[in-house]
């Protein structure tokens, strides 16, 4: 069974390619569904306190670890910098894979990887 053929019942994810995909904002809850699904790691590109209602990163690093998961953040805040680049492009050497990244709404995930494979 491929990863992206598997979707446990309500963790909903867009596949980028065979090593990434992305969402929304996750929660704690969500974390167990994204292992089971065959995640390896974890990127959020979500900078924290960005709305009142999204969980801290450290919330949930602490479930992805208890999860298995690798997790890294790289949170982005307006346009993508060279400092989100650079952090994106080592968690990308580093990371095993399948990764699932995330934010708001996926697309500064996206973006992120995007700019990754453009090189």
């Amino acid at each position: 069974m491929s990863l992206f053929s598997f979707k446990p019942k309500g963790l909903t994810f867009q596949s980028v390619d065979a090593d990434f995909a992305v969402r929304g904002q996750i929660s704690v809850a969500d974390v167990k569904d994204v292992a089971a699904a065959g995640f390896k790691s974890i990127v959020c590109a979500r900078p924290d306190n960005e709305s009142g209602d999204q969980p801290s990163f450290a919330t949930i690093a602490a479930e992805a670890e208890r999860n298995g998961l690798q997790i890294v953040h790289v949170p982005v805040a307006g346009g993508l910098t060279q400092s989100n680049f650079q952090r994106f492009a080592d968690a990308m050497q580093d990371l095993p894979r399948p990764i699932l990244g995330y934010c708001r709404s996926g697309a500064r995930a996206g973006s992120l990887y995007a700019a990754w494979k453009r090189g």
